[in-house]
């Protein structure tokens, strides 16, 4: 069976998109393209969002499931390693935000964290997450505080089992400590304070899953390091 998205995905995603009701031009855009609606979409029915045009929440939530589901569908067809719910989510996230991308084109499938994770090297995804933080060469604090949160999904889906059954496709506590990832450990717990500036259960519960992958790479470096 392949894998499928967590439940709680959808209320993750919505927190980080947000929603509006009508048209907006990109504000990271020197030209103010794409135009945007509802929860991230910037097409309906293939039709490129314009200004001026408005949308319902259910009809929003119903076009981001269904991206949500296309994006799912082509990362396992790239990705050649097997993956839990929630790592598949953060990857899902991922390249919703960033976009496919091409063999000329920035995004998911010419990425280096792609092709990381194709080689097995599941440990390098948060530190690769942390470095797409910009937006037309400017650093943005959404976009740190979003990669800070895609790279607690990621923690949160570590493949765990008990003795004497080994971990895969890998053991969580080496995923987690590696120098590359120190910096998307730190990230952590400046994006949950970010988040958790806002009102509601679920900023609450994205705060917390942040804060809880932040501590857990802390304390496994400190372990490491004391040995």
């Amino acid at each position: 069976m392949a894998t499928q998205l967590p439940a709680d995905f959808a209320a993750f995603s919505k927190q980080w998109e947000g929603f509006r009701d009508k048209a907006y031009p990109d504000p990271g855009s020197r030209d103010g393209t794409p135009w945007t609606i509802g929860y991230g979409q910037t097409e309906i029915n293939g039709a490129p969002v314009k200004k001026g045009d408005t949308i319902s929440e259910a009809l929003a939530a119903s076009l981001l499931q269904q991206r949500h589901d296309r994006l799912a569908a082509r990362i396992l067809g790239v990705v050649k390693v097997p993956l839990s719910p929630y790592q598949l989510a953060a990857l899902v996230s991922f390249a919703d935000n960033v976009g496919w991308g091409s063999s000329s084109v920035p995004g998911f499938s010419s990425s280096t964290l792609l092709k990381k994770l194709n080689a097995g090297d599941y440990e390098a995804v948060p530190g690769q997450l942390a470095r797409w933080v910009n937006n037309d060469g400017s650093k943005m604090q959404g976009l740190v505080n979003r990669r800070a949160a895609e790279a607690g999904l990621w923690a949160k889906g570590a493949f765990v089992a008990s003795a004497p059954v080994s971990a895969k496709p890998g053991n969580p506590i080496k995923e987690l400590v590696t120098p590359e990832n120190l910096a998307a450990g730190g990230g952590l717990l400046g994006g949950a304070a970010a988040v958790a500036s806002g009102n509601g259960p679920v900023q609450y519960a994205i705060a917390a899953l942040m804060v809880v992958a932040a501590i857990t790479i802390a304390f496994l470096v400190i372990r490491k390091a004391s040995r």
